[in-house]
Formats: C-alpha cells, structure tokens, sequence
C-alpha cells in the first residue's frame, strides 16, 4: 500500500466512528435546586446514570439550575430549564418539583425527595401519576415522629421543640408533626428561619420560647456554607438540633435521621433512564425510601453535655467520633 493510500485509509477509520458519534443526540439532563447539591449526592446519581449506559460528557451533559437558597428565584431557575431544551428535569423537594411542574406540562420531571408528592399536588395518583412528574418521596412528614423520639432520647427531660423553617414549608410540615408531638407528649413551636444567616437570632428565639431542642426543615435550600452557618449557630446557642441530611452531622450538627439521600439519588437516576429510553413519566409510580439513616455525631453531643445512650448508639447507621 502507497504512503497517501496508507494515510487516507487512516483518516477515514478515524472519521467513520467520529461521524457515527456526531449522528447519535446528546442528551440534556436538567437539575433544579435551590441550592447545590452535596457532592457525595450528585456523585451517586453521575454514576448511577454511568451504570446504565448514560455517561456524562459521552451522551448526555448535565444542566444545573442551583439557587442560592433563595425560594423566590425558583420560578426563574425553572424557566431557564425549560428554555434550555432539557429532556428531563430532576427537582428535589416539593416546592422545587413544584416551580419545576408551573412551568412546563410536557418535560418530564423527576422528584428526589418530595415530602409528600401526592398532598402538594405534584401528581393525581401515587401508583399512576398521569402527568409529567414521577419520582421518590421523603417521607419526612411521616416519620415526623420518629425524628422526635430521637431527638428526646438525646435530650433528657425534652419537653419542647421548636422546627426551624421558612414560612413557604409550614404548609407541608406541620399538621402531621403537631400530631406527633401531641401524642409524644411534647409542645410544638414553629419559628420562622427566614434565611441560614439568621439562624443565630433564630436559635435564640427558639431558647426564648423554652424549647429544649430543635428539627431544622429545608434541607435542599441550603449549600454547604449555609448549612455551615446553621450548625456553628446551633453550637454558639448551646441548642440540641435534629438534621435531615447526613453530611450536617458530619459538618458538626448533632444527629441527622431522614431518608437516606444516596439511595434516593440513585434511584431518580433509574426512573431518569427509564424516561431517557422512552417510558412515561406518568406511568412510572412515585415510589418511597426504602433506607432510612441515623448518623449522631458524639463529639458535638459531648460539647452539649450530652450522653448518647447506648441504645441510640447501637441502631446509629453511622456513629461521629
């Protein structure tokens, strides 16, 4: 074989499986939050996509629209999705997969941890949707309960707590939970923490109003900075507080209990690949967390002046020295 022959065969076997690359779409996930996610939680739905053939940067790139906290600038993060040509929106939390839903009727959506999917309006129907969302729920308003026993365990002598949110989630939280409480035998406050900077004077008001603990509510509008604003407020305040996610314990907060957010994360990616390969989202059933994590940081319980029971200790998923 001549010398140009030779190269012109090489170029056009490097060509061929370039072309072929160029014919297949890239696919566009869209992500909406109100604030970044946890790294260890992006990562476990990078790779669970990975695992099913979708692999970022090779056939689909990721679309963020992450907040900074701020729920009003949902509806905006929303409509830059939707302009975005996305074919498909992951959303986490109910007020999130709801700007996500106002939006478009058509993009299918994706719920990570929606607290109650089917009271917020997200879907018709838990088992058959019918619209574009689908998804996983939280269930953190029926294990309302629950997050109370452990934070009473903690804390001898609890006899009121105080949940920590912003006004736009009261909705959601607090009917089942002052039921809980209720029969707990525990007195409810509800005390609005506007914004993770104003969690010192919202430490101080929940003090104020004798509560001897604290459940802290909106794990997806808050970054890790903010987070870390609320925990360091939390220690200043001397204020035993319960978290929804595990990596606020690992920050330094006191004990989280939820749902496990990894699981959930991989999850979503199934119902992603599925929607991705040309299932509906409507008739895929919005599923629940079958994985719950307990993670107590003892060296913060320390500083509290707090002994962790051994009972507590031995059903903690994750154990802080």
């Amino acid at each position: 074989m001549r010398r140009r022959e030779f190269i012109g065969f090489l170029g056009g076997a490097t060509a061929w499986p370039l072309a072929t690359r160029a014919q297949q779409p890239v696919l566009r996930i869209g992500f909406l939050r109100a604030a970044p996610p946890p790294e260890r939680e992006l990562n476990a739905f990078i790779r669970a996509l990975a695992d099913r053939g979708y692999v970022q940067g090779q056939n689909f790139v990721l679309v963020p629209q992450w907040g900074d906290g701020n729920v009003a600038r949902l509806p905006e993060l929303a409509a830059t999705l939707m302009n975005a040509a996305v074919d498909v929106i992951v959303a986490e939390g109910t007020i999130v997969a709801r700007a996500a839903a106002a939006v478009t009727t058509t993009i299918p959506i994706v719920m990570v941890g929606a607290a109650d999917p089917y009271a917020g309006g997200l879907v018709k129907n838990l088992s058959r949707p019918g619209g574009n969302v689908t998804g996983f729920s939280s269930l953190d308003i029926d294990i309302a309960s629950k997050v109370f026993e452990v934070l009473e365990e903690m804390v001898p002598g609890l006899k009121r707590i105080a949940v920590l949110a912003t006004r736009t989630i009261w909705g959601l939280f607090a009917p089942t939970p002052k039921q809980a409480a209720k029969i707990l035998g525990i007195d409810l406050s509800y005390i609005d923490m506007p914004q993770p900077e104003a969690a010192g004077a919202t430490m101080r008001q929940a003090i104020a109003v004798g509560a001897h603990g604290a459940v802290v509510r909106g794990g997806p509008f808050f970054s890790a900075a903010q987070r870390r604003v609320i925990i360091d407020s939390a220690a200043e305040a001397r204020l035993p507080v319960i978290y929804e996610r595990h990596d606020d314990a690992v920050l330094g907060g006191l004990v989280s209990y939820s749902a496990d957010h990894i699981e959930l994360y991989r999850a979503a990616a199934g119902d992603v690949a599925r929607i991705l390969a040309g299932e509906k989202a409507g008739e895929l059933p919005v599923q629940q967390p079958t994985k719950f994590e307990l993670v107590i940081n003892v060296k913060t319980a320390k500083a509290l002046g707090l002994t962790v029971p051994p009972s507590l200790l031995a059903r903690a998923d994750e154990v802080i020295e």
